[in-house]
C-alpha cells in the first residue's frame, strides 16, 4: 500500500514512478494503428493571445484567493489555513493544530494575530481556529462533487514557510481513500498533480473560478524508494467534507454528525507466529448495538462484508467506504477458536474519534 506523509511536516523527500511496458505485441513489420485526432490550428498571434489570456486568469485567480489563505504557526509546526467567514473562523488540518490551543496566524498582508482553537475532528483531519481581525476576506467554495479528472487547479499555501506561494496542476483522480501516518483514514479525497510541500497543509486548492475545491493535506510516499515524497501525487480533503465538518464546529462548537461509519469497538492488532497481521482484536465494546449483535472483548475480526481485515488499517479503510446505518457482516473468530458471522448495523463515528 502506498504510504503517505503529512504535508505540514518539514522533512518530506521525493519519489520516482516507473511506467510498465505496453501489454500485448504487434507483429513485426506491422506499425501500430494510431487514431487520428482532429486538431484546431491557431496562428502564432492567436496562440500568443490564448496563452496570455490563460496567464491573466492565473494572475487574477491568485489575487482573488491569496487574501483568504493564512499562515498558522505553533511552537512545533507551520501550516496554512483558509478564512471561513468574516467572524474570524479559519479552517485547517487537525495535524496543523497538532493538539495546540493557541496559534500565531499571519494574514497575506503580513499582519499577525493570536488564534485560539475552536475544536477539531480527527476523523477527517480538520480543525477550526478563531481570530479577531477586521476586514477579513473569506474564501468562496465550489461544489467538489462536480470535479472532473483534468480540471485545472492551483494550490495556495505556505510551503516551507514561503508565505502565499502558489503551485498549479490538474485533478488527477477523485474518490481516493488514503491513510495518514497516524492511522486516520480519509475517504473520497482529491488527488492532484499540483505540488504539495511541507507547510501547504490546511491551505487552499482552488479552481479557475477562484473557488476552493479542497484542502491540501497529504503527499504520497513510495516505501521502495526510502519513503521519499512523490512529485505530482498529492491529496486534498474535498470542499464538501470541509464545509460540512467546519460548519458544524463553527455553529455548535463540535461535530454533531460526522457521516462516518463506526462499529463501536476499541481494537488492537493481532499478529501470527511470523509477526504478520492476522486480524483485529476487540479490546472493548463501546456501543450497545455492537454488543447486542454478539461482538465481545477478545473476539478477532477477520473480514467485513467479505473484505479481509488482517490489520487495523485494513478495517479502517473498509469502514471508510461504508455508511452509518448500513448492515454489514463481520467474520469473527471467538477466543475458543470458533468462527462465527456477526451481522450488525453500523453506527456513526462520534466527535473526538479518529
Amino acid at each position: 500500500m502506498l504510504r503517505l506523509s503529512r504535508a505540514a511536516r518539514l522533512a518530506l523527500p521525493v519519489l520516482a514512478l516507473a511506467v510498465a511496458g505496453c501489454a500485448g505485441s504487434v507483429p513485426q513489420g506491422s506499425p501500430p494503428k494510431v487514431a487520428k485526432i482532429p486538431s484546431t490550428k491557431l496562428s502564432p498571434d492567436a496562440l500568443s493571445q490564448a496563452l496570455l489570456a490563460l496567464q491573466a486568469d492565473y494572475v487574477n485567480l491568485y489575487k482573488e484567493v491569496a487574501p483568504s489563505v493564512v499562515q498558522i504557526s505553533t511552537s512545533q509546526d507551520l501550516g496554512s489555513g483558509i478564512i471561513f467567514n468574516t467572524e474570524g473562523d479559519i479552517v485547517t488540518n487537525n495535524h496543523v493544530a497538532n493538539g495546540q490551543k493557541s496559534f500565531t496566524v499571519t494574514l497575506s498582508n503580513g499582519k499577525t494575530y493570536t488564534g485560539t482553537l475552536v475544536n477539531t475532528f480527527a476523523g477527517d483531519d480538520l480543525a477550526v481556529i478563531r481570530i479577531s481581525a477586521p476586514g477579513l476576506h473569506p474564501a468562496t467554495f465550489a461544489d467538489s462533487s462536480q470535479l472532473q479528472v483534468g480540471d485545472i487547479v492551483m494550490a495556495i499555501g505556505n510551503p516551507l514557510g514561503y508565505q502565499s506561494s502558489a503551485t498549479d496542476g490538474i485533478v488527477s483522480a477523485v474518490g481516493r481513500t488514503v491513510s495518514e501516518p497516524n492511522g486516520v483514514t480519509l475517504p473520497d479525497v482529491i488527488q492532484t498533480s499540483a505540488p504539495i510541500n511541507p507547510g501547504n497543509s490546511g491551505g487552499a486548492l482552488v479552481d479557475l473560478q477562484g473557488q476552493v475545491v479542497g484542502i491540501p493535506t497529504l503527499a504520497a510516499l513510495d516505501p521502495q524508494l526510502g519513503s521519499s515524497q512523490a512529485p505530482g501525487i498529492g491529496f486534498a480533503i474535498p470542499r464538501n467534507v470541509v464545509t460540512k465538518i467546519a460548519g458544524q464546529i463553527v455553529k455548535y462548537g463540535k461535530v454533531v454528525s460526522s457521516g462516518r461509519a463506526f462499529i463501536g469497538v476499541d481494537v488492537e492488532q493481532v499478529t501470527n507466529s511470523q509477526g504478520q497481521p492476522a486480524g483485529v482484536l476487540v479490546v472493548k465494546v463501546t456501543r450497545t448495538a455492537a454488543s447486542q449483535a454478539g461482538l465481545k472483548a477478545q473476539d478477532v475480526i477477520t473480514s467485513i462484508n467479505g473484505t479481509a481485515t488482517p490489520s487495523v488499517q485494513d478495517l479502517t479503510d473498509a469502514l471508510a467506504a461504508l455508511n452509518p446505518g448500513q448492515t454489514v457482516k463481520l467474520a469473527v473468530t471467538e477466543p475458543n477458536g470458533t468462527k462465527i458471522t456477526v451481522s450488525l448495523s453500523l453506527g456513526e463515528l462520534p466527535a473526538g474519534s479518529g
